[in-house]
């Protein structure tokens, strides 16, 4: 794909890597090509995204602090916006997206990992937000997604004191969703993604669909929702195969139909 981020797609799954050595630095570069990236995995037949970072130092450490000192009110603004805008389009792909992280996922690292459905770290992996190191909040949307998904408490404490934390605390926390051992973290992405790939397509899409929209109001919006998603996998052919198939004890051959 890029110079910097690598995409492979095999067997409907598209694994995006970020190869930015030493630490695979979220620079302008990255973020272009992540954004190019995205746009070629959308014109593809792919159920399900993987993204890491080479090696096993880190998935993402942060953003390219050499940058900052030459940025001021409005530069600075552009990046963020344009950061944000890159991930918003990773997260709103119709599919699941899961996050393989092995060693640091710190500052625009855990941000990006935010950004994941699903997220799988290493034993080693570190995650935070320590930005305010740097007299500078988080701004790829870690503000946001972070109290969204851990709580205002826990993650307002994350970022005032910049602490990182440890892949068995990040998963008590809810920060990540499953622990693995080092090195094995795109391994078992692979694995959920094809579990997740046997599954009816247009299932996962809307199950997907339902819980993001539903999480944008309140409890009655979101039931109204998943009605009416699930009044239209009622008319698929899909669902017709899977009811069929369980009831005659057989494995469902899935069209996305």
């Amino acid at each position: 794909m890029g110079k910097l981020v690598k995409l492979v797609i095999k067997d409907k799954i598209a694994e995006v890597t970020i190869d930015n050595p030493p630490v695979n630095a979220l620079n302008a570069q990255v973020i272009q090509e992540l954004d190019e990236t995205v746009e070629v995995i959308k014109g593809e037949e792919v159920g399900a995204v993987i993204i890491t970072g080479a090696g096993e130092k880190a998935f993402v450490a942060g953003a390219d602090i050499s940058q900052f000192p030459s940025l001021n009110s409005d530069t600075g603004k552009k990046m963020v916006q344009t950061g944000q805008r890159v991930f918003d389009k990773i997260a709103a792909l119709p599919i699941p997206v899961i996050g393989a992280i092995d060693g640091f996922a710190l500052g625009g690292g855990c941000e990006l990992a935010l950004v994941c459905d699903i997220r799988i770290a290493s034993e080693k992996a570190r995650l935070g937000l320590p930005e305010v190191n740097l007299a500078i909040i988080p701004g790829y949307g870690g503000t946001q997604r972070l109290a969204r998904l851990i709580g205002e408490g826990k993650a307002k404490e994350l970022i005032f004191t910049a602490d990182a934390v440890m892949a068995q605390e990040a998963l008590q926390i809810g920060l990540v969703e499953r622990v693995v051992p080092a090195g094995e973290t795109v391994n078992a992405a692979r694995e959920m993604a094809q579990k997740i790939l046997s599954k009816g397509p247009l299932a996962i899409r809307k199950a997907k669909q339902a819980i993001d929209e539903g999480l944008k109001g309140s409890l009655r919006d979101g039931l109204d929702i998943e009605a009416d998603l699930v009044g239209e996998l009622f008319a698929t052919e899909d669902l017709k195969e899977g009811a069929t198939a369980f009831l005659k004890k057989r494995k469902p051959n899935y069209k996305g139909l």
